[in-house]
C-alpha cells in the first residue's frame, strides 16, 4: 500500500500553516445519553466548513509545475469542491469544479465565490465525476480526485494524528464514510501508532457502498439514492480506499434519514455546534447505539458543516415534532361568534402557544353551521399534549392529532 504513516506524518508536516487545528473537546452531555465518554473531532470549523482542505490541499501542494499550469478540475457533492476551490484559486491556479444538479445552493455558491468556475452536471456525484473526467482530458486539465488518491487520504488522515495527541488513552474513533478518504487516513494513523484503538466507520442506509465493497471484497456500484447526508452520497467505493478499510477499520454501521436528522439536531440544540448530514452522521451512530462500542473514550468526527439552511430548518420542525414539543390538532367547533374565543381561552390555560391556525367549513366532513380548526401548538412534550387532550375532552370539543 502507498498510503503510509510516514506519507501522512509528511502531509502535516506540508499543510500545518494552512489548515486549522481543530478541537477536539469532551461532550458530559452525549457522553450520557450515548453511555461512551465523547470527544468531538470539530473539523466543521475549518475555512471552508469541512475536512476535505486537508486532502485538497496536500494534493495540490504536491502537483508538479505543469500540472499546475494546466489547472484543476474536480467533482465534488460540495465539501471537497469548496477546498479545491479555495486553496487551488488562492495560489493562483485555473480552477473548475463540476456539481451535481441538486447540490445545496449554499454549496454552489460558495464554491463559485472561492474563485472557481462551477459546471452543474448530473444526478449524483457519480455522473458528475464522470464529466469532470472527460473535460479533464478533453481540456488538458489535472484531476483532483476528492477520495481516491494517495495525496489526498495522507491529507485526511492528519486528523488521526491530531486525535492521538489531543485525546489521552483514546480507545475509539467513529468515522463517516463515503468513497472513504477519509477513514482510509484515519485508520492507517491511528492502527499505526497504536493498533488497539478501534476504528468505526459509519454510511447512511440509502447509499452503504463502502458495507457491500466489504461484503463483496471489491467496489461495487450501488443504486442511486437521495439522502440528506449529501456530502458522502457516493456510490462506490474507492479502489484505493477499500484495501485500507479492509485492512484497518474494525466495524462499519449503517443509520437511517431519521436517525440523521435527529443527530443533527441534537448537535445543534446540545452542543451548539452546526453540522450537515455527512458531519453528524457518525454521532447518530453512537446515539441509536449502532455500534458494539461500550463505555470506550471515542472520538466522533464531525466533519463538515456546510447544510442548506432550509433543509435544516425542515430537519428542526420535524424534530420538534417527534419530541412532542410542537403539535397540531384538528378540532371541530360550532360556528358562531365567540367559538374561537373559547377555545383559546383552553388553550391558554394548558400554557400552550398557538404557532398558526386554518380555518375550514367545507371539507373533513364538516356538519352545516359547524366548523374546523387545525392548530398547531408549542408543546413542553407528550404528557403536555395529552394534558391539552384531556382539557378539550372535558369541554366538550371533539378533537383528534394530526401531526
Amino acid at each position: 500500500m502507498s498510503v503510509t504513516l510516514a506519507g501522512i506524518q509528511q502531509a502535516r508536516q506540508r499543510i500545518k500553516g494552512d489548515i486549522y487545528l481543530s478541537p477536539a473537546p469532551h461532550s458530559d452531555e452525549l457522553s450520557k445519553m450515548t453511555g461512551q465518554q465523547v470527544f468531538l473531532k470539530l473539523d466543521n470549523l475549518q475555512r471552508t466548513g469541512a475536512f476535505k482542505e486537508r486532502g485538497a490541499l496536500n494534493k495540490i501542494l504536491t502537483l508538479s509545475d505543469d500540472e499546475k499550469r494546466r489547472g484543476v478540475i474536480a467533482a465534488s457533492a460540495g465539501n471537497h469542491a469548496q477546498a479545491v476551490a479555495y486553496h487551488a484559486t488562492a495560489r493562483g491556479l485555473q480552477t473548475r469544479i463540476v456539481m451535481p444538479l441538486m447540490t445545496p445552493l449554499v454549496k454552489t455558491a460558495s464554491t463559485a465565490a472561492y474563485g472557481a468556475e462551477v459546471v452543474l452536471h448530473g444526478a449524483d456525484y457519480d455522473e458528475a465525476c464522470d464529466e469532470a473526467v472527460r473535460l479533464s482530458r478533453q481540456d488538458g486539465m489535472t484531476f483532483l480526485h476528492p477520495f481516491d488518491d494517495d495525496a489526498v487520504i495522507e491529507g485526511q488522515g492528519t486528523i488521526g494524528l491530531e486525535l492521538l495527541y489531543q485525546i489521552s488513552n483514546l480507545e475509539a474513533v467513529v468515522v463517516p464514510i463515503g468513497g472513504g478518504g477519509l477513514i482510509a487516513g484515519i485508520a492507517c494513523a491511528i492502527k499505526e501508532s497504536n493498533p488497539d484503538i478501534r476504528v468505526i466507520g459509519v454510511q447512511t442506509e440509502r447509499l452503504p457502498s463502502m458495507l457491500r465493497a466489504a461484503d463483496a471484497g471489491s467496489p461495487v456500484t450501488v443504486a442511486a439514492e437521495s439522502t440528506i447526508a449529501d456530502g458522502i452520497a457516493v456510490r462506490r467505493a474507492g479502489e484505493r480506499t477499500l484495501p485500507l478499510v479492509q485492512r484497518y477499520v474494525d466495524e462499519l454501521v449503517s443509520v437511517d434519514e431519521e436517525e440523521i436528522a435527529k443527530a443533527i439536531l441534537i448537535l445543534l440544540e446540545r452542543e451548539k455546534t452546526l453540522a450537515e448530514g455527512a458531519g453528524a452522521i457518525a454521532l447518530a451512530a453512537l446515539l441509536q447505539n449502532k455500534t458494539t462500542l461500550r463505555g470506550q473514550r471515542a472520538a466522533v468526527i464531525v466533519g463538515g458543516g456546510n447544510i442548506d439552511v432550509s433543509l435544516l430548518a425542515r430537519i428542526i420542525e420535524r424534530g420538534l415534532v417527534k419530541d412532542g414539543r410542537r403539535t397540531r390538532l384538528r378540532i371541530h367547533l360550532t360556528d358562531r361568534p365567540g367559538a374561537l374565543h373559547q377555545l383559546t381561552r383552553i388553550l391558554a390555560d394548558a400554557r400552550a402557544n398557538i404557532v398558526q391556525t386554518s380555518h375550514d367549513r367545507a371539507h373533513y366532513g364538516v356538519s352545516l353551521g359547524d366548523t374546523v380548526i387545525d392548530v398547531t401548538l408549542e408543546t413542553r412534550g407528550d404528557d403536555h399534549i395529552e394534558e391539552i387532550r384531556r382539557m378539550l375532552t372535558e369541554a366538550g370539543y371533539r378533537h383528534e392529532r394530526i401531526d
